[in-house]
């Protein structure tokens, strides 16, 4: 998501030019917010690392 097309509720600017706090906030939030993935991204893709490498092993350790 990206503030280019977002006008803020308080002073009727653009969120992307940052006149008031609230803008600046939420512009600020918006583009610093994360990275390429999001916490719950990252722990899922973990999960599934974890159960695809116990299903590789698991043969081997019986």
């Amino acid at each position: 998501m990206s503030c280019d097309h977002l006008i803020c509720a308080y002073c009727a600017g653009p969120v992307e030019e940052g006149r008031c706090p609230s803008c600046r906030a939420a512009r600020g939030r918006l583009h610093h917010s994360h990275g390429p993935f999001t916490p719950q991204q990252l722990a899922i893709v973990a999960a599934l690392v974890l159960i695809l490498a116990f299903s590789l092993l698991a043969p081997h350790l019986a």
